[in-house]
Parts: structure tokens; sequence; C-alpha cells
């Protein structure tokens, strides 16, 4: 991993996911979750500011070294406890059934193998266990789709891996969660990049 990945797309990414239109969203998708929550992809710390009183610890999962250090302010600032528990969100370093709900937001896109992380977010759920989720990905706006597939090499190189066409709702549905929420918009980025997937999938 070179300077550009360590040191730069690390702050790239604060500055450009901590919009105050993103950060909105952030306080929508976090709502209602409680007890112990993992988060993949915890990255700067960005939902950190949003999570309800009913969360009482959280698991964050993350390879990015830069980026629990623009979260150290963050977390010095919440009453939850926050705990890092892995650097790979394909091998979450939790027994079995140990968290209450999980988190994952503008992630589901980079995992190199988002299927291994998605069934790691299983393993560690509780039965019925819920996760909350928000990513950007593939748009059903056929010639929008077109532009992502064309796009897509370039930005995962820039992007720190970060793929524009992944169908968000179908990858949770494949790993076997029960959607039991999905909403569907779009946030005034370039529209390759700005289609939206909100919603919440629980464990079977």
């Amino acid at each position: 991993m070179g300077f550009y990945e360590r040191q730069v797309l690390p702050r790239l990414i604060d500055w450009s996911l901590g919009t105050p239109e993103i950060l909105a969203h952030r306080q929508r998708v976090t709502a209602g979750l409680a007890g112990a929550v993992v988060e993949i992809g915890f990255g700067s710390g960005l939902n950190v500011p949003f999570l309800p009183a009913s969360v009482t610890r959280l698991y964050g999962i993350d390879p990015c070294e830069v980026g629990r250090g623009l979260a150290a302010k963050r977390i010095a600032q919440t009453d939850v406890a926050v705990e890092f528990a892995g650097l790979d969100g394909q091998r979450i370093e939790l027994p079995d059934a140990s968290a209450d709900m999980a988190l994952s937001t503008f992630t589901l896109c980079t995992i190199p193998d988002a299927h291994a992380a998605l069934e790691e977010v299983k393993r560690v759920l509780r039965p019925g266990g819920v996760m909350h989720f928000l990513e950007h990905g593939r748009s059903p706006d056929a010639g929008v789709a077109r532009w992502q597939d064309r796009l897509n090499p370039m930005h995962r190189r820039i992007g720190g891996g970060c793929n524009l066409n992944r169908t968000m709702d179908v990858l949770v549905r494949d790993a076997g969660f029960e959607l039991i929420a999905l909403e569907n918009f779009s946030v005034s980025w370039p529209r390759p990049y700005g289609y939206m997937y909100m919603g919440r999938a629980r464990r079977a």
C-alpha cells in the first residue's frame, strides 16, 4: 500500500463522506441501533456522533490506522464504549453471536469479497440480530449503469478498491439476510456515484 492509499485517501474519504448531506443520512441509518454493535468499515468514525444512547458498545472493524487517528476526537466525545476488533471485515475477530446489531456504511462497495464480509457479520450477530446499512451502488437506470461499468476500473484504482456497480440489496439477500427495509435514493454526487441503498436486514 503506497503513500496515497495510506495517507491521502483516508483524509479524502473523511472529507467527502462527512458533508452535511451525507451526515444527515448517517444520522438516519444509525437510528434504532442498540446494544453491542459491530461496524464493518469504521473508517474515521463518522457514524460515532450519531450513535443512539441505546448503543452500549461499538466494535469497529477497519484496516486504516490514519482513519483511527482521525476518529480519536469523535470517540473522545461519545459516551459509547468503542473497541477495535479487527482489521478485515472478511475476518471479524469476535466470537459467534457476540453482537446484537451491525452497521455498514460506504463499505460493501470496497471490501474485495463482500459476500464473505456479510457472512462474517451474520456469524457474529445473535439470532434475529439486525444489520443497518447505507451504501452506494448500481443504478437501475440503464444509461447510468453503463457509465458505472465503464468508470469502475478507473474508480477502483483511485478509490481504494471502491466499486460503483455492486447491487447492494442483492448482495445482502444472497448472504442469507432477510431484508426488512430498503430505501433507494440519489444524493447530489455525479450520477454514476450517487445511487444509494439504505436499509435494514435481519439474520435469519
